[in-house]
């Protein structure tokens, strides 16, 4: 489109002058009222008693204390070698 066409679209009947207005009635509509709201808010004195109830749970836990005892013996070692000693393996034992 070139630039003649651009101005003549929006006029009616093709003309061009920029203080041409057509002759449309008025009309008037109306829409349906909007309800508009404002809140006041006063301050209320309410009293809220609340009860409390302490309940005081007693637990035993166990607390370990160690206690030690030691005991003493005195043994007899020789130095004389005894014969070998020779250990079993226990898988020997049980075939017999």
């Amino acid at each position: 489109m070139n630039r003649n066409n651009y101005d003549t679209l929006g006029n009616v009947g093709g003309m061009t002058d920029a203080g041409f207005c057509p002759d449309c009635p008025t009309q008037t509509i109306y829409d349906p009222p909007i309800t508009q709201y404002e809140n006041y808010y006063h301050p209320q004195i309410v009293n809220v008693v609340q009860n409390i109830e302490t309940v005081k749970q007693h637990h035993c836990c166990p607390v370990y204390q160690h206690y030690y005892t030691h005991t003493e013996k005195n043994v007899m070692v020789s130095s004389v070698k005894r014969g070998k000693n020779v250990k079993t393996s226990s898988k020997k034992r049980s075939k017999k």
